[in-house]
């Protein structure tokens, strides 16, 4: 588990999940050396895969405490690693957000 993160302010997702994806598309390019994401979108998937279960459980502990900065906290890192998984699959933002309207419907 992480270290709670200090003067978190509220802030528009949707910008927010644009932004990252870009950046988290740009680090394909990085070296896997300098940059963990790099290491995520290039090395063996399973990596990835390991970081997703380990974020999704500790998901998952944060609301069985109830402890609202650790559920956000862990809530972030899972969205993180989800998108790095979409970048490295070809799932574009786009794609994904036609998926979820669909479910509206």
């Amino acid at each position: 588990m992480g270290e709670r993160t200090a003067g978190v302010v509220d802030g528009d997702l949707g910008l927010t999940l644009a932004q990252l994806s870009e950046t988290i598309r740009n680090r394909r390019y990085a070296s896997p050396e300098q940059s963990y994401t790099a290491r995520l979108l290039t090395e063996s998937v399973d990596l990835l895969l390991k970081k997703i279960g380990e974020e999704s459980t500790e998901l998952v502990l944060a609301v069985k405490d109830d402890d609202h900065d650790h559920i956000r906290y862990e809530a972030a890192d899972l969205l993180y690693h989800l998108l790095v998984l979409m970048e490295r699959t070809g799932i574009t933002g786009a794609e994904l957000a036609g998926e979820l309207n669909a479910r509206m419907h």
